[in-house]
């Protein structure tokens, strides 16, 4: 016999040999919610006319509808609801010879009139045993006026024909449906499930493996057993006659040990891009696909986030006890905030590599970003940027940086007041004139914004353009070379011409020479004389 994939040979099939098949819900794994809802309605003749089996990939809804279509027409049912798997109802449907039992792909069988033949076959009772069954897979595929077709013979179908349906999408299944039958949820089945189930199938194929193998393929199943099943049968296929190891699977997947992303984490905390970097050649050199490399660092940064704010992560993150007693050890490095961070910054590498040619200058490119001082000012980043600084102080900081501050400070003597420097000539000539000399600027429109500009100066060479208002300062940047040609025409020197705001420029000063005193103007002295002698005429005012 030709040689039969993993997961064709381990599920309720067409194939003579039926040694390594599920043939009784027993063997139905990490499903025993569903198992036991559906053998007590076939223990108290409860059994629906029309059930949803829902659930992602490799979960075993199919397998479920084939094992329970043989045991509610089963002769011989044992007392459990098992299928007897012996009598000639039984034979019929394992070999697929069976006309009451129709599988249909809804797939490439989504049209309404695909729907019709259903309607009209319906009417027709079973050759064999008490019902007539018919498995619709994936049946979200459907198209509207196809469900709309199916919608009256589900609800009120013959007693004799009962409707399966399987989805890896339920939410595209109309309301009106899912209200007619009786919705199963397939839960994904553990890693350690997963796990025990491909080590029992290595022994009935005579292959040899490690644990370590094992558990690891089970871990990029994700859920699935024919996932598992598969990537399993691709490392046996490579390496044929010999014993299957971590190494060997890392290398046929082309994914990285599990050290390299505690090793990453370590770099990113301490912001080592050096080390980084380091990181990337070795996971080169050891020729590891760089997509799944993310993809893998992605999941290791969610496992140490639920690390840091859950107290037991081992059920929840599915792994085993060493692994979940390493991954707490390893919470600690990045806070919560640093990590959500980091989450959403590889998880848009990870879109973005989807149309790249060379996916290592993105990785490199967002490994030097994230070790470089933080820029970013968004609320994401700057809650990562306290939980760093939190994280930090908790570790411990320089004496100069935690130091308190003495409750009582030393009077310190006040410092003498700075007084502005002299003006060059120059400087301050264009200072005196300028209301004249903006009046010589050709362009009208500038020439009319310059009104409301002063001119100032600080400690160094530049002249500055004191604008009223911020947004002032963008157009008369524009028009700093036609302001500097007319200073250059009237006093035949030439300027370094800086912009700045009125605010900021007071601000400055203050900061500079202190805040200028008041002192009256001449008007108001002169006023105040003249009462001072209406009131004491004899008095002598300056």
């Amino acid at each position: 016999m030709a040689y039969t994939a993993l997961y064709r040979k381990y599920r309720p099939s067409e194939f003579e040999d039926r040694k390594f098949r599920p043939q009784t819900f027993e063997s139905v794994i990490g499903q025993e919610h569903i198992v036991r809802t559906l053998k007590n309605q076939m223990k108290t003749g409860r059994v629906s006319h029309a059930y949803l089996f829902c659930g992602t990939r490799g979960t075993g809804k199919t397998s479920t509808a084939k094992i329970f279509a043989r045991a509610i027409n089963c002769t011989n049912p044992t007392a459990d609801g098992e299928p007897c798997n012996e009598c000639a109802v039984c034979k019929d449907i394992l070999a697929g010879r069976s006309v009451n039992v129709i599988e249909i792909d809804a797939a490439s069988n989504n049209g309404v009139d695909n729907i019709r033949e259903i309607r009209e076959e319906v009417k027709y009772p079973p050759t064999q045993g008490k019902y007539k069954v018919y498995i619709i897979d994936e049946v979200h595929m459907l198209s509207a006026a196809a469900f709309n077709a199916l919608l009256k013979t589900l609800e009120e179908p013959p007693a004799h024909v009962i409707f399966i349906l399987a989805t890896t999408d339920p939410q595209k299944v109309p309301a009106t449906i899912l209200s007619r039958v009786q919705r199963f949820d397939f839960r994904r089945i553990t890693t350690e499930t997963i796990a025990q189930t491909l080590m029992g199938y290595l022994k009935e194929e005579g292959q040899q493996a490690t644990p370590e193998a094992v558990r690891y393929v089970a871990h990029l199943g994700d859920g699935s057993m024919r996932d598992s099943l598969s990537i399993l049968d691709q490392c046996l296929a490579f390496f044929s006659g010999e014993e299957v190891t971590l190494e060997k699977v890392l290398d046929i997947m082309g994914a990285v040990d599990q050290t390299i992303f505690f090793e990453m984490t370590d770099a990113l905390a301490k912001r080592d891009a050096k080390e980084a970097m380091l990181l990337v050649e070795q996971m080169m050199q050891d020729g590891r696909d760089v997509k799944q490399f993310v993809t893998e660092l992605l999941q290791h940064l969610r496992n140490l986030l639920m690390a840091a704010t859950l107290p037991d992560v081992t059920r929840i993150l599915d792994l085993s006890a060493e692994d979940g007693e390493r991954l707490k050890k390893a919470a600690g490095v990045l806070s919560p905030e640093e990590l959500i961070y980091f989450i959403g910054k590889f998880s848009d590498l990870q879109s973005e590599m989807k149309w790249a040619t060379n996916e290592r200058i993105l990785l490199e490119v967002e490994l030097m970003k994230l070790c470089a001082p933080w820029t970013e000012k968004d609320l994401t980043a700057l809650a990562a940027r306290l939980g760093e600084l939190e994280r930090r102080m908790e570790e411990g900081v320089p004496a100069a940086i935690t130091q308190a501050a003495p409750t009582e400070k030393p009077k310190e003597k006040p410092k003498p007041k700075r007084r502005p420097p002299a003006l060059p000539e120059d400087r301050k000539e264009v200072q005196e004139k300028w209301a004249l000399l903006r009046n010589d600027v050709e362009d009208a429109v500038l020439k009319a914004k310059l009104a409301q500009v002063e001119i100032g100066f600080k400690e160094d060479e530049f002249l500055y353009l004191i604008c009223a208002y911020p947004a002032l300062t963008d157009m008369i940047q524009r028009g700093m070379d036609k302001i500097a040609a007319v200073l250059e025409k009237e006093t035949g020197k030439s300027f370094e011409l800086r912009t700045t705001t009125k605010d900021e420029y007071e601000k400055w000063r203050e900061a500079a020479y202190g805040k200028e005193e008041e002192t009256p103007s001449a008007e108001a002295d002169a006023e105040f004389a003249s009462l001072l002698g209406q009131y004491f005429p004899e008095a002598d005012v300056e």
